[in-house]
């Protein structure tokens, strides 16, 4: 099992200018504007402290007032985790700059998101659906996703 880095932990090892990016923490995470991802992202992996080399998982939440992405992390040489996370406001085309530059492992996870939640990754490799086909209306995942009920024998023609 390895040692969970708390808020507390990482405000000890941030620069200044980084410290003074975070909107907010919690028990167990920090949050950033989206702005910064990258700059935290890079710092995370980078720092010697930290090593931060494997991302563990990138999700999505609605919480339909604003989306939010939360990224879990791992140094495998110091046997340490964290987690990190942003909130996007706007609904109509929410977007944030991609990971998969600095974890190849985010690839095919921001795919995943940006199918079933309609969030774009700026400069993603492949910014492209992975589960569902090119042409499906919608991100199923939203909580604005209108179903159609296939049982409905009004609703099927």
């Amino acid at each position: 099992m390895s040692t969970i880095l708390y808020p507390e932990n990482l405000l000890e090892i941030l620069p200044d200018d980084l410290k003074n990016s975070i909107n907010d923490t919690n028990s167990d995470s920090i949050s950033i504007s989206p702005s910064e991802v990258l700059k935290f992202a890079k710092f995370f992996r980078n720092d010697p402290r930290l090593q931060m080399e494997t991302i563990i998982s990138l999700t999505g939440v609605d919480y339909i007032e604003f989306f939010e992405i939360v990224y879990h992390l791992r140094s495998m040489k110091r046997n340490t985790s964290m987690i990190f996370c942003t909130q996007i406001f706007d609904r109509s085309d929410p977007n944030l700059p991609s990971v998969s530059s600095i974890w190849r492992g985010a690839d095919l996870q921001e795919r995943e998101v940006f199918d079933l939640m309609g969030i774009r990754f700026t400069n993603h490799p492949n910014m492209s659906r992975i589960l569902l086909w090119e042409g499906f209306n919608g991100h199923p995942l939203r909580k604005d996703f209108e179903y159609i009920d296939l049982t409905d024998k009004n609703n099927a023609s």
